[in-house]
């Protein structure tokens, strides 16, 4: 994720925050400095550090229950509104992601149960009033937080824990795309509760939070529908087959020039015998532009490690390379040369066309960035 920094690595797991995060730090700083001086802000500020922490052993309960299943999980990453754990998917049976869902949650109860276990009978720990009560002292409103966020993210809104329940649910019945699609409009009908009541309460975390799980409940349903349509296609369906490339050598402005020239968004380079050397995006061009000091020519700019398939590799392994490197494209290649390449967009585009109801077209028709 962009703008993100590594805090460190727990059980092989990157703990990474986004730039935001300490926005969201500044202003809990600097509210509770105008309201109760230095102190209050130092006891803001350790809690909220501590309610993230239990964000983080949150995800780690997703983590660790999906590493039972061998699903890789590279890192994680707190946002003002929580946190983000990147798992490479999802299993697809049921019982898995039921219990891949509920470890999240079950980590916050067992805090809360902790918590209330340690303080006294009368401490009004596990009340969820505690969380917003400046009185109730610092375990009584880590216990109330726990217990709030268990509960929250139960609700049946996709992608929230309670929406991947829902959804492992109703697939049983309905298939798995089916599913998604009915679990994702119930989050977005959340989604809708959710900035309505916050815009009306003026809150803007509640706002924020209507939005992401609004966009996060689409992408999702359509990551599933791909994968669907994915299981009965090749990468050469996908492939973008005519194309303009560019050497390690060529000067950066040649590289800013091809970008006017073709509609590309990105633009394989390729080593003198033809084979793929890496991949220059029209991003890393405009940012290697804009510097003080840019990269003399395209190889010092491209981004390297591109995944190969061959032209009949599933579909399926060519999202999957896509998701788990982060590289800009996956090369397909025959003989050893590069044949085409598939991108994101590439796999959106015949979603798309899926959904509009036509035939895909066939590799030789899907030239949609051709330089003629």
């Amino acid at each position: 994720m962009n703008w993100s920094f590594a805090l460190g690595r727990i059980a092989g797991t990157d703990v990474r925050v986004h730039a935001t995060f300490f926005l969201l730090i500044l202003w809990i700083a600097t509210a509770a400095w105008i309201d109760g001086g230095p102190t209050a802000a130092a006891a803001n500020v350790v809690f909220v550090a501590a309610l993230f922490a239990c964000v983080v052993a949150h995800e780690f309960g997703h983590i660790l229950m999906a590493r039972r299943f061998g699903i890789a999980t590279p890192d994680v990453t707190l946002l003002p509104i929580g946190g983000i754990a990147r798992i490479e998917r999802m299993p697809e049976r049921p019982g898995q992601e039921i219990a891949v869902a509920l470890a999240g949650p079950a980590v916050n109860v067992a805090i809360w149960g902790a918590v209330m276990l340690a303080l006294a009978p009368d401490d009004p720990a596990g009340r969820l009033g505690a969380i917003e009560d400046p009185t109730g002292g610092f375990w009584a409103r880590l216990a109330g937080v726990n217990l709030f966020l268990a509960l929250f993210n139960l609700i049946p809104a996709f992608p929230m824990d309670g929406g991947r329940v829902l959804r492992a649910l109703l697939q049983v019945p309905l298939g798995r795309v089916r599913a998604t699609r009915l679990a994702a409009r119930a989050g977005q009908v959340f989604a809708f509760a959710f900035g309505l009541a916050g815009l009306l309460g003026g809150s803007p975390v509640l706002v924020l939070i209507a939005v992401f799980v609004f966009i996060a409940a689409g992408a999702e349903s359509q990551d599933v529908e791909l994968r669907d349509m994915a299981r009965t296609a090749r990468a050469a369906d996908a492939m973008v087959s005519r194309f303009e490339a560019l050497a390690e050598r060529d000067a950066l402005g040649a590289a800013a020039q091809a970008v006017i020239r073709t509609t590309q968004h990105e633009f394989p380079v390729l080593d003198p015998a033809g084979r793929i050397a890496g991949f220059l995006t029209r991003g890393a061009i405009i940012e290697a532009l804009a510097g003080r000091t840019h990269p003399a020519d395209v190889g010092a700019a491209m981004a390297r490690a591109i995944p190969e398939m061959p032209p009949d590799a599933p579909l399926i392994a060519v999202i999957e390379a896509l998701g788990r490197s982060r590289a800009p494209a996956v090369a397909i290649v025959a003989g050893g040369r590069l044949a085409g390449y598939v991108t994101a967009e590439n796999l959106g585009e015949m979603l798309l066309l899926r959904g509009a109801g036509g035939p895909l077209p066939r590799p030789d028709q899907r030239q949609a960035r051709e330089h003629p």
